[in-house]
């Protein structure tokens, strides 16, 4: 029946459910694990969880490292909740800030037994949810009639294959004129991901000639750069300029990635903030939270760009991850054109570490 929710639509309910603090239900093969997200559970369901069985903590390697547990799984790790931790305990371990205050957090007994695909969905899930990659997890029996009982969003691995956390089709939306500083010649596009998630936006500079590379930006969106205006970073200046350029040139195509924070979202780039005050970099910050360093999915740009018809691009970036991602999507770079511009007294160390540990060619 058409009415029945699809996989990518449980999907994005999923995702809400568990930035509204419920959990979800993940199955494959038989097996099935109730998934809780570490910062927003409440005492009330903790309590639920025990009651079911024995709740563990799973965190990234990242994280893990800098809590000194095993990360027995590779890329995550599973901690065993003590019997008399409450959820105090759970966002001290999840959350860094106060590590340098509290740093005697452990000793942790991580799981080194059993299949960890399931918990490994579970932190994806809280990742592309934009919560601190850490969730609470209990094993349980028969996920479906499970979550038939409880009216919880079950995700079957098995069904959804490996493309399940992969990025969705874009479909345009609308397009409109917008007359702006650097062109009056600018037309602003909204597309939607298949899955439902956060729109992203093409804005077009002219009528740029779709047989030949057009003067592309791939632009992740900046709350504090480009509308506050920060000096903590060279968004806004990045911004502006490109545009601009496109004014000059007369066509162009700017792209604006709803992805803040290198992809982890505006709450846990404050976080990410709060940790630099501390001493720590922005990558160092990034693996403290329990990201990796560029959390980005810039397939999305390739896919809009070719839904607007485009094969070949002059990439306006410093960043040589961009123009390999565009490549391996099937869109030619004909150039990369330098946007060097925004250095500030408060950003140099910013700056310095996106060219020393990310690759960036400042």
């Amino acid at each position: 029946m058409s009415l029945m929710p699809t996989l990518t639509e449980r999907l994005n309910r999923a995702r809400a459910d568990l930035r509204m603090g419920l959990p979800v239900v993940l199955s494959d093969a038989g097996r099935a694990l109730l998934v809780a997200a570490a910062e927003v559970l409440t005492p009330e369901r903790l309590a639920d969880l025990r009651d079911l069985g024995a709740p563990v903590l799973v965190l990234t390697s990242r994280r893990a490292e800098t809590l000194k547990a095993r990360a027995y799984d590779g890329d995550l790790a599973r901690i065993v909740v003590p019997g008399d931790a409450g959820v105090t305990w759970l966002r001290a371990v999840a959350d860094p800030r106060d590590d340098l205050s509290t740093p005697m957090k452990g000793p942790f007994a991580s799981l080194r037994d059993g299949a960890a695909d399931l918990h490994r969905a579970g932190i994806s899930l809280a990742k592309s949810a934009q919560l601190l990659p850490a969730v609470v997890a209990v094993t349980i029996d028969e996920g479906f009639a499970f979550a038939a009982r409880h009216g919880l969003t079950l995700l079957p691995l098995t069904e959804a294959g490996p493309d399940l956390f992969s990025a969705g089709a874009m479909h345009p939306v609308v397009s409109a004129r917008v007359p702006m500083v650097a062109s009056e010649a600018g037309r602003v596009h909204i597309f939607r991901p298949e899955d439902g998630s956060t729109e992203h936006y093409a804005i077009e500079i002219g009528q740029p000639d779709r047989a030949k590379p057009v003067l592309a930006r791939l632009h992740s969106a900046c709350f504090t750069g480009d509308v506050l205006g920060s000096l903590k970073c060279d968004c806004g200046p990045q911004l502006n300029a490109a545009l601009a350029q496109m004014g000059t040139e007369g066509a162009g195509v700017l792209l604006y990635l709803n992805q803040e924070g290198r992809g982890i979202g505006l709450a846990n780039k404050m976080r990410a903030y709060a940790l630099q005050d501390q001493g720590f970099d922005t990558v160092e910050a990034n693996h403290r939270l329990g990201f990796e360093d560029d959390e980005r999915d810039f397939r999305i740009g390739a896919a809009i760009l070719r839904e607007m018809g485009f094969g070949a691009v002059r990439l306006l970036t410093n960043n040589p991850k961009k123009v390999a991602m565009m490549e391996a999507r099937g869109l030619q770079v004909a150039e990369r054109v330098p946007l060097k511009v925004g250095e500030t007294p408060q950003n140099r160390g910013y700056l310095a570490t996106k060219a020393a540990k990310s690759g960036h060619l400042l």
